[in-house]
């Protein structure tokens, strides 16, 4: 019998596919969500878990129609939800503000925030008409959330506001059995960061490597995070690379 079902947004790649063989291997029912079916399909095939409890949907975070449809489909086929890793994001290049594209301001807002907020709004909704009442939602932060990387605008600005949205639904959440958490991640070893053994910039302009981490371990963490009960919530959890410049003056 499954612990839960869990719906993983970014599913297809990166953190949110290590996330969601975590969680299939941790006995969860895990809906993949992700903009390509073939990325999602090819996610579950590499799980070794069974296939039956895994469902893959695509779905644009920031349509609210197909977030409806993606939890439609999910009570459709596993009863219920929960629990959301609200995963899925985006980025820009380094840029200054002044050279940041309106249309990529917007885009970015779209995905790393309202494609947040609606995914949550659809996961709050079904979660306190459920019976049983309740479940849990896991924002990915970013270490963005609390510092910002030079010339990171729109992605710094949007991470900002999930820690809000986290702490809004933690108490919003309360009245309905609804935990929500966020597990902020730093230098995770993934495609998108393999550009970090190359050289990133740093606040003094100096291009240099940056060490990363397995992503196995965010996954283990956001796991941990899942299977605690509904009366104990991690509210802010901060998974790194132990050298990366962080902590202190780099």
């Amino acid at each position: 019998m499954a612990r839960g079902t869990a719906i993983v947004t970014g599913a297809g790649t990166g953190i949110g596919k290590a996330v969601a063989h975590a969680l299939l291997a941790e006995e969860w029912n895990v809906t993949f969500c992700g903009r390509r079916l073939d990325r999602l399909s090819a996610a579950i095939a590499e799980s070794a878990m069974s296939p039956s409890r895994a469902l893959a949907k695509t779905c644009d975070v920031s349509n609210s129609a197909e977030v409806a449809e993606l939890f439609a489909a999910t009570v459709e086929t596993f009863g219920r939800v929960d629990l959301l890793f609200n995963n899925a994001g985006s980025s820009h290049p380094y840029a200054m503000i002044d050279e940041v594209p309106v249309d990529a301001w917007e885009r970015i807002v779209s995905v790393n925030l309202t494609g947040a907020f609606l995914c949550a709004r659809e996961a709050f909704r079904v979660m306190r008409n459920q019976r049983p009442m309740g479940g849990r939602i896991i924002n990915n932060g970013s270490i963005s959330a609390h510092a910002p990387r030079p010339g990171s605008v729109p992605y710094t600005t949007t991470k900002h506001a999930i820690s809000g949205l986290t702490r809004s639904l933690a108490l919003d959440g309360r009245a309905y059995s609804i935990a929500c958490g966020q597990i902020d991640i730093g230098n995770a070893e993934t495609d998108m960061t393999q550009r970090m053994s190359n050289g990133v910039r740093q606040p003094d302009g100096q291009m240099r490597p940056e060490p990363v981490m397995d992503v196995r371990n965010v996954a283990r963490e956001v796991a941990y995070m899942a299977g605690m009960s509904l009366d104990a919530n991690v509210l802010f959890m901060t998974v790194m690379a132990s050298g990366m410049p962080f902590v202190g003056r780099g």
